[in-house]
């Protein structure tokens, strides 16, 4: 990679969070994350709060993000947006900008894959972190989304298996919501996880082929469990919601983990590397961890800051696209829908 200084201000405006960074080649110089509370009250994402949010928050996001990083904007090589996937009006505020200001800079204009952006966040330089070695297989876990990705380099990727309906941070959260926990209720069921049995109350793991998930059934049987249980006790979440935590858990960590080792065995690739807000959960980060031990795995798990939708991600794509010319005319348009590879 080339040695001259390079300036890439990203973009990140895929769902709820916006998101400004700033990077000079693979380091990051400022990376701000405005989150979005007004979600909570309704107990998920609205997209149409959403895009407003994004737009009262993009200019004093990248203003902020320029003035972490000391940057004036004069000094910027090019822009990397998040062109796709995602809600479409929060897209359009992130690309519309982007698209804006690259023109008004004269300076190069850079599309990123949401998906590849999780992916190559392990490239960020970082002195506390590793970088996975080609060919290796990566993982994304999030509110929105769950692959599994073979990685060949930073631009060749196929994906293997994918959820054929709701994604892992889904199932999660709506589990959290039917136990009564507040929005988003992943990172809760996590806290009580910590402390319940995994093993208190055994949930079917449904039975799809190949690498692909499916989570709709599990969060449809822990529904008719709570629905079951609360006719015999009307306290009896309140008095078990740490084994239910945890058995809730447990499940979904163990389809991921058999989805992974399956991953391994068809592919011979060792080398595992997770991405995608669920990637901060401490069992499936602990489940990695064993598997070095146990599986003979090498696994690469980002900071917590690089595991939830931010710019720095879709920054280091755009360095490394900046490299291969690989730019974007103002005819691109915000993409919900955006497969990686295409």
């Amino acid at each position: 990679m080339t040695t001259e200084k390079k300036y890439i201000l990203a973009i990140e405006s895929s769902c709820d969070d916006t998101s400004a960074a700033v990077l000079c080649n693979t380091e990051v110089l400022s990376n701000v994350v405005a989150t979005q509370e007004i979600h909570r009250q309704y107990g998920g994402v609205v997209p149409e709060l959403a895009s407003r949010a994004h737009q009262q928050n993009i200019v004093p996001v990248v203003h902020q993000a320029l003035a972490k990083a000391n940057i004036d904007k004069k000094q910027l090589s090019a822009i990397a947006f998040t062109r796709g996937p995602g809600l479409m009006g929060s897209l359009l505020v992130g690309t519309s900008f982007a698209k804006s200001l690259a023109l008004g800079l004269d300076i190069p204009l850079i599309e990123v894959n949401h998906m590849e952006a999780h992916i190559l966040a392990h490239f960020i330089k970082d002195q506390d972190t590793q970088r996975p070695e080609f060919p290796f297989l990566g993982m994304t876990i999030s509110g929105g989304h769950t692959q599994i990705v073979q990685v060949n380099n930073y631009f060749e990727m196929k994906v293997l298996g994918e959820t054929l309906d709701d994604a892992v941070g889904e199932a999660f959260d709506k589990s959290a919501k039917l136990m009564g926990l507040p929005y988003p209720g992943g990172p809760l069921v996590d806290k009580y996880a910590r402390e319940g049995n995994p093993k208190a109350y055994p949930f079917p793991k449904p039975k799809v082929e190949g690498l692909n998930f499916s989570f709709s059934g599990l969060k449809t049987s822990i529904l008719y469990f709570l629905q079951r249980e609360t006719q015999k006790n009307a306290d009896f979440v309140q008095e078990n919601i740490k084994d239910i935590c945890a058995s809730v858990q447990h499940t979904i960590l163990e389809i991921l983990m058999d989805k992974l080792k399956l991953a391994v065995k068809q592919t011979g690739i060792k080398r595992v590397a997770i991405g995608g807000g669920v990637a901060a959960n401490s069992g499936i980060r602990s489940r990695l961890k064993e598997a070095e031990e146990t599986m003979g795995w090498k696994t690469y798990i980002p900071k917590f800051a690089y595991c939830t939708d931010n710019a720095a991600m879709v920054g280091i794509v755009g360095y490394l696209k900046f490299l291969e010319e690989d730019f974007t005319d103002q005819s691109a348009a915000a993409k919900a829908r955006y497969a990686i590879g295409s």
